[in-house]
């Protein structure tokens, strides 16, 4: 099918993605990702594989080898790089996996960053405070007026974080764990090392020794798109203080304490 290996990034916003895949990027047999739409653009192929004329007309084009042959090509063709090792990062592949396994032929390899949740709402706030003074993020005018309130409106089911939290958990109760390894943010910026070697032995990939103190940008995003700040990242990897009761306040912070599923199903 292809000289390439594919395996995917997708988890939880404010997780350290977009870190970890530009630590992964270092490696020189692996290409790393932006956000990308590859996954959608399998999700349209798939979903609309039926309908067209000449498909409803010819029973040997709308066999299922010959959209398995088409979305194949599509995962493998969608990113242009002479590395043998691409990691897709796409929002969307935990809530698609029977997807990317039937274009694949094989298992997928999910690498899947995690974070307290009262972590994450406060990287949100604060990027949500250093726009205030310029405009108000895109969400309920009335919501959107309290940390309260958009901290309920990243967690609604068809946003940000609310999706992804609820796909991560769909995929765990689909039984998908042992596709998925998950990787948590302070684990990353604690012990770099040990959580990369981790990574490396759960995708089968030879090891490589990663400079954690000058990581480069190797993706790019045009965060004008979202109004915030999302994608750069800093050169050296470190600890963040966790700094959660001090922006949301203690109330907030004990309201979403222990909403972390998956410390209690964390595949082996």
């Amino acid at each position: 099918m292809s000289d390439r290996t594919m395996h995917f990034i997708c988890g939880l916003p404010r997780s350290g993605s977009t870190l970890l895949a530009n630590i992964l990027a270092q490696n020189p047999a692996i290409h790393t990702t932006p956000t990308s739409a590859c996954h959608e653009a399998l999700f349209c192929l798939r979903n609309q594989w039926g309908q067209w004329i000449e498909h409803k007309a010819s029973k040997e084009l709308a066999d299922d080898k010959n959209l398995q042959r088409v979305l194949a090509a599509t995962l493998y063709a969608y990113h242009g790089t002479d590395r043998p090792i691409v990691i897709d990062k796409g929002r969307g592949w935990t809530s698609l996996l029977e997807m990317a396994e039937f274009a694949l032929g094989h298992k997928a390899k999910v690498i899947v960053p995690v974070r307290g949740i009262p972590q994450i709402l406060s990287s949100f706030e604060k990027l949500w405070r250093k726009q205030a003074e310029t405009g108000q993020a895109q969400m309920d005018y009335f919501q959107g007026q309290t940390v309260d309130g958009r901290a309920t409106h990243l967690l609604a089911g068809d946003q940000v974080l609310g999706l992804a939290y609820n796909r991560l958990r769909d995929a765990l109760q689909r039984g998908f764990s042992d596709r998925l390894h998950l990787v948590e943010f302070d684990d990353l910026t604690h012990n770099p090392e040990t959580t990369l070697a981790g990574i490396y032995k759960f995708l089968g990939v030879t090891p490589y020794t990663h400079d954690f103190a000058k990581v480069e940008q190797y993706t790019h995003e045009d965060d004008s798109i979202h109004g915030m700040d999302l994608h750069t990242i800093r050169k050296e990897v470190r600890p963040i203080k966790d700094d959660a009761a001090a922006i949301l306040g203690p109330d907030i912070v004990k309201q979403y304490t222990g909403t972390e599923f998956w410390r209690n199903n964390q595949p082996k």
